[in-house]
């Protein structure tokens, strides 16, 4: 059973993911925060991380996904990004990063499922 991390601040998201994903028959683990992650990272492996770019406190997405790559916690790993911000800086900024995958909110079941298979297949 393929492992996935779901990062994001709001609980409703967390749980929609959650739920979503496991239907379709995968583990989810969710961090509220970046250093939640990160933390959870460095105890085990994920096959993706899923990662909001809005988060308050200390990391957003773009930092996490940084920390996770460059500190060699989850080095390999794919990040999807599903935000609310659909502008091209953060595109482009993901892209330097090495995601491809960016779905924005609302998005749509379908678009999670094929992404998240897309991602999972090409490990």
């Amino acid at each position: 059973m393929k492992k996935i991390l779901v990062i994001d601040d709001q609980a409703i998201i967390r749980q929609l993911l959650e739920i979503s994903l496991r239907s379709q028959d995968r583990q989810v683990l969710l961090a509220e925060s970046g250093e939640r992650a990160v933390q959870m990272a460095r105890e085990q492996r994920f096959d993706l991380i899923i990662v909001d770019l809005m988060m308050p406190g200390g990391m957003d997405g773009f930092e996490t996904i940084e920390y996770l790559q460059q500190n060699s916690v989850a080095p390999l790993c794919p990040f999807m990004i599903i935000t609310a911000k659909d502008q091209q800086v953060e595109r482009e900024r993901a892209a330097v990063l090495g995601v491809t995958d960016y779905l924005v909110k609302p998005f749509k079941l379908e678009d999670l499922f094929a992404t998240v298979d897309n991602l999972l297949a090409s490990r």
